[in-house]
């Protein structure tokens, strides 16, 4: 039997995702049996997510929950690379992150990557548009609640006065021959991308306590780095959760796409678009009429509209499966279908806007001094 090809690395996702040979081909592990009993109880509410592997899979989770138990403690970190407008695909790990926050009472750290978007040539985004971007995209995420004292959002251009002696030493330790086959660099690769990998290890190494990155999976291969040369800097190695791809409006092949807006629900869509775009272009697991699809019935398992709730937006796991098993017998139609995620998507984004204006007030208090985020990597990091 051949397997069906497919392609994921940090810049690139392609195909139908595989997602338990990711787990054997990157080397990382299932997030199941009683490690994810563990966490479902730390997330409370948000433990559905976990239930229904839309994070699945992990690295040193165990040790994380261990240290925490224990009273060492962990801090989080994650980041957005500013090359667009945020769609829900983006948003939903910031979210999760939060919650995480919340449970562990500890601080985040944001990477805002706007070098990284200006390199990547493939994107050709001037300088100006990732500045543009990134204050775009820092207030969506402030508009997510994270508590402000304990946050710290950096931006690369405007960190790298403080990063930059960390970075060399990280580079130091990281030859091209290993950054050439973790991330595929050739000889057409500019030098200030094969470089960067540099950078994005760094906020896992600001606190001299173990690191927990959420993530889609798509960004491991950073943290496989990290973890070979963390120890020998005296820091612990980087611990990961992994996310699945929201699949994309379109259908389960690949990921949203800013640059595709047929494929995406962007932050900034108001009712009438998210309804428009839904019918449009939401792929469907019914049958072509509606007496056909009342006597075969809708295959959820391919329908994104089911997928989008499945995996994010119906929390309850009693009216998920009766949605499924109505949705399977034909006794609920792919208009009701439709129906049903439109509602709960633009009560999601209309308090998300909501979120968003009062956090025009809050975005400085995310990268000022005196935060306790901004004092624990002066302690541990600034120090080094």
């Amino acid at each position: 039997m051949v397997e069906e090809k497919f392609v994921v690395t940090p810049w690139e996702v392609r195909g139908a995702v595989d997602y338990d040979r990711l787990i054997r081909d990157f080397g990382t592990q299932p997030i199941s049996g009683p490690l994810a009993k563990k966490l479902e109880e730390i997330l409370g509410d948000a433990a559905y997510l976990v239930r229904r592997r839309v994070f699945f899979s992990h690295r040193d989770l165990d040790l994380v929950l261990d240290d925490y138990s224990k009273g060492r403690g962990l801090f989080l970190y994650t980041g957005r690379g500013p090359s667009g407008p945020m769609h829900i695909g983006h948003i939903i790990s910031f979210y999760f992150t939060k919650w995480l926050q919340d449970k562990f009472h500890t601080t985040v750290y944001i990477q805002i990557t706007d070098d990284e978007k200006f390199l990547e040539e493939k994107r050709n985004l001037s300088y100006e548009d990732t500045q543009r971007w990134a204050v775009d995209n820092i207030l969506e995420i402030a508009a997510v609640g994270f508590e402000p004292d304990r946050t710290f959002i950096l931006q690369d251009t405007e960190f790298i006065g403080n990063a930059y002696p960390m970075v060399l030493k990280i580079a130091r330790r990281v030859n091209y021959s290993l950054a050439k086959s973790v991330f595929g660099f050739t000889g057409e690769t500019n030098i200030g991308f094969t470089f960067y990998p540099s950078y994005q290890i760094l906020p896992s190494l600001l606190e001299k306590r173990r690191c927990l990155i959420p993530s889609a999976i798509d960004q491991d291969p950073y943290w496989r780095i990290q973890r070979d040369i963390a120890e020998s800097m005296g820091y612990y190695k980087a611990a990961a959760v992994h996310s699945k791809f929201l699949p994309p409006l379109t259908g389960m092949q690949d990921k949203m796409s800013s640059s595709k807006p047929e494929t995406a629900i962007y932050l900034s869509d108001d009712d009438k678009t998210v309804r428009n775009k839904v019918y449009r272009y939401a792929f469907s697991g019914g049958q072509a009429t509606k007496e056909e699809h009342r006597k075969k019935g809708g295959d959820p398992d391919v329908d994104v509209p089911f997928q989008w709730l499945y995996m994010f937006f119906e929390p309850n796991d009693k009216r998920i499966e009766q949605i499924r098993a109505e949705y399977k017998s034909g006794r609920m139609l792919t208009g009701d279908l439709k129906d049903i995620l439109i509602e709960k998507v633009t009560t999601f984004l209309s308090q998300h806007r909501q979120r968003r204006e009062k956090a025009r007030d809050l975005v400085h208090l995310y990268k000022k001094d005196g935060t306790l985020a901004r004092e624990m990597w002066k302690r541990d990091f600034a120090k080094s």
